[in-house]
């Protein structure tokens, strides 16, 4: 670090300590005596972090690679574990044996009409010292592609997601029999290889394009923070939309004596061969293609022409892979809770990483040892906690959420019973408070946001959050005054807990600020996190005191917290996007039908470059909304009596409701996320349940909210809608009943 940010650092600490002003806004969830306990203990929590102790910490993980399998990874295992023992907590390590393959050989080459062969491998950066560690690092892959040995005609698809294809069907363009290039983003990259499969490609390349995260976004590593030309992105590409864990035990833990299926029939690992390539071998490629020109947004930031294909370019792809079974290490830590011990708040994040995975995970897992740290300190000081407290640190997310998935799976009878919310991070940078999770704490998680310190902007979370959006035109509240919070897809840990077991859930961390094009390379490491990221670590600081301080709220409030009026909000907007989206599908086939009998693209197609016109598609039929409209009536009334009923208790002394009224409220409050799920599944995926939220089928990590609906209307599939209409309807009149249940305790308990 240079004398320039080490004085930067000791400045932000410094004003980092002045507090900002105690939101006055009351507790949720606490009574007025007892909001005044809790704030003394949380203002004494939020003093205690420290960035550098986080520094320390990270440059110790990030030492070394610490993938799934590695003796460096136990290690960190080993010593999360202890560091959790050392502040005061009751820790252990669970161990899980998964399916992690790593590649024993790779091949990519141009062989017509001129040859190239790809290096495949990320070089040492002078200075650095973590880059030259090549014989720990795993190579560039993407884990769970299947064994292949293809040559075939390379075609370029964008992007890689269905309407990519959609595209090249109207330039006569098949990719059957072919290899596709597809470059980074535009979905999660596992959906890349599934589409082209689907359309019968015999394998899948994958680049990073300068002008998605290299030179088109300023200066490359180590100048700069992008990805440099031979950086390359590994990953995943299980398809994690069916189910995530390992492939061979959905739905059960993977312990030792568990039953596996065989490989060949683990439905998440792709059909054909897959590899990730950098910018500096994806050019000569590229180069190489033929075929009309590739539409203006295909056009990446090489200095080529994008074209299409195919053409002579024909590629050789070959991968083979070490398929064993690997041991993961959960680091499971708790604070037992005291009246209400049979509850459990649970707060994770995860330990593994690509390579050495200083930004991710390390810079979300620094920000937990320190509150785990905080808690400890003032848990010696007399501070109990009415909840059991449980920390995790997962192994195994990078390949697929590996430890959280058959860590839930395998206590789900007991998370069903007495998990009241999971709280999650991953990354961590410089910027603003990213909040997405469950809706029904979306008002709880505001008020965490108004009383944590923005460590630049020196006001708080909150109010930088809501800055941000108005200077973009987007105020993000409501009258409540509430910043609305994104839904949650996937692609973290909080996945088995939201959307396969009902564990109301957030998602939180600091960024915004930074651009990075180090992502799963062997540049993400303390160096690179250390000259671009959160160099002073105060938004480690600030990411621990957010989910510290949620936390304890959640461990100590009298009333479990959830606000339901803003779950009826987001769901009425939720039924009027899907009324929008089904009119708006109706008018696109419409017109395009009008279109196709006026023969309005053959008049105007160029015959140089010809175009066919789009395939017909049946116009959607009338759907009966009526349902969901009266479901959502239903839970809209249902929120308001129950939050009247919650006005009453809180302004009312801590003794005029009996514990035994609180704890018969706390336990259906539980019930009220379980309620959103149906137990057979998603259609085609029953692994997720969750009838609000779930990953997109053809967008990976992307939300798609009320999927069932969305998804049935966004592909077309009319006869499925008015079953999803109504099983989303069904959950949420099961929500209002909960609600109406609990209004009726907190009346009797007058």
């Amino acid at each position: 670090m240079s004398r320039f940010a080490t004085s930067l650092s000791i400045a932000f600490s410094a004003l980092a300590l002045l507090p900002i002003a105690p939101d006055p806004t009351p507790l949720r969830g606490f009574t007025m005596e007892s909001a005044q306990r809790e704030r003394e203990w949380e203002d004494k929590f939020r003093a205690i972090p420290e960035p550098r102790r986080m520094r320390d910490a990270m440059q110790r993980m990030s030492a070394h690679p610490h993938h799934v399998g590695t003796a460096f990874g136990k290690q960190n295992a080993e010593w999360i574990r202890d560091q959790f023992a050392s502040y005061g907590w009751d820790v252990h390590i669970e161990d899980f044996d998964v399916l992690f393959p790593t590649p024993t050989s790779r091949v990519v080459e141009l062989v017509a009409p001129t040859r190239y062969k790809a290096k495949l491998e990320e070089p040492t950066v002078a200075g650095d010292p973590t880059t030259g560690q090549h014989d720990e690092q795993l190579p560039t892959y993407n884990a769970y592609s299947i064994d292949g040995d293809v040559t075939g005609p390379l075609v370029f698809v964008n992007y890689g997601v269905p309407a990519d294809y959609d595209e090249l069907d109207r330039r006569g363009i098949s990719v059957k029999g072919a290899i596709v290039i597809a470059r980074y983003g535009g979905s999660w990259r596992g959906i890349k290889p599934k589409v082209a499969a689907e359309h019968g490609a015999i394998g899948c390349l994958i680049y990073s394009d300068p002008a998605d995260d290299g030179y088109g976004g300023g200066d490359v590593f180590p100048k700069g923070p992008m990805r440099p030309p031979q950086g390359v992105q590994r990953g995943s590409v299980a398809d994690m939309p069916t189910y995530p864990g390992d492939p061979l035990t959905p739905g059960v833990g993977a312990t030792k004596d568990a039953k596996r299926l065989p490989i060949a029939q683990a439905t998440t690992i792709t059909k054909i061969p897959v590899l990730p390539i950098s910018y500096g071998d994806a050019q000569p490629l590229l180069a190489a293609l033929t075929g009309p020109v590739a539409p203006g947004p295909w056009r990446g930031g090489l200095p080529i022409t994008y074209r299409l294909g195919p053409g002579e370019a024909r590629v050789h792809l070959a991968v083979k892979s070490d398929w064993s079974l690997k041991t993961l290490h959960d680091v499971i830590a708790k604070i037992p809770g005291t009246t209400e011990a049979d509850e459990w708040v649970v707060r994770g994040n995860h330990h593994d990483a690509w390579v050495n995975g200083a930004e991710d995970p390390i810079s979300g897992l620094v920000a937990e040892l320190e509150e785990a740290r905080g808690l400890g300190e003032i848990y010696k000081q007399g501070w109990r906690p009415k909840r059991t407290i449980i920390y995790a640190a997962w192994d195994g997310e990078e390949p697929g959420l590996l430890g959280s998935t058959e860590w839930a799976e395998a206590h789900a009878t007991e998370l069903a019973a007495h998990a009241v919310a999971y709280l999650n991070s991953d990354t961590n940078d410089r910027g603003y408070l990213g909040i997405e999770g469950s809706h029904s704490l979306e008002h709880f998680i505001n008020g965490v946001a108004k009383d944590v310190q923005d460590p630049e902007a020196h006001v708080s979370s909150w109010r930088r959050l809501k800055a941000a959006g108005e200077l973009q035109g987007d105020a993000k509240g409501r009258s409540s005054d509430d910043i609305q919070i994104g839904a949650l897809g996937s692609g973290s840990d909080f996945t088995p807990f939201l959307q396969h077991l009902g564990v109301a859930s957030l998602n939180i961390g600091y960024g915004g600020e930074d651009d990075s094009g180090i992502y799963h390379s062997i540049y993400d490491d303390f160096y690179w996190y250390t000259h671009f990221s959160d160099t002073s670590f105060v938004y480690g600081r600030a990411l621990a005191q957010a989910a510290g301080t949620a936390v304890m709220r959640l461990a100590d409030a009298d009333v479990l917290p959830y606000t339901f009026t803003n779950l009826a909000a987001t769901t009425q907007r939720y039924v009027q996007e899907l009324e929008a989206l089904r009119d708006r599908r109706a008018k696109e086939i419409a017109d395009r039908t009008h279109q196709l009998e006026d023969s309005a693209y053959v008049i105007v197609n160029d015959p140089r470059h010809p175009l066919h016109p789009p395939a017909a598609e049946t116009a959607p039929p009338h759907f009966d909304f009526a349902p969901l409209l009266d479901a959502q009536d239903s839970l809209s009334k249902s929120a308001d009596r129950f939050e009247k009923a919650y006005a009453k208790w809180s302004t009312r002394s801590a003794a005029s409701s009996s514990d035994a009224t609180l704890r018969q409220v706390n336990e259906h409050l539980v019930q009220a996320e379980r309620a959103l799920l149906a137990s057979e599944g998603l259609k085609n995926r029953p692994w997720y349940k969750h009838l609000l939220y779930a990953p997109g089928f053809y967008t990976g990590y992307g939300v798609k909210t009320m999927p069932g609906v969305r998804e049935a209307i966004e592909q077309g599939k009319w006869g499925d809608v008015n079953g999803e209409i109504g099983r989303v309807a069904g959950a949420l009149q099961r929500e209002a009943t909960v609600l109406n249940e609990v209004t009726a305790l907190f009346d009797r308990g007058r």
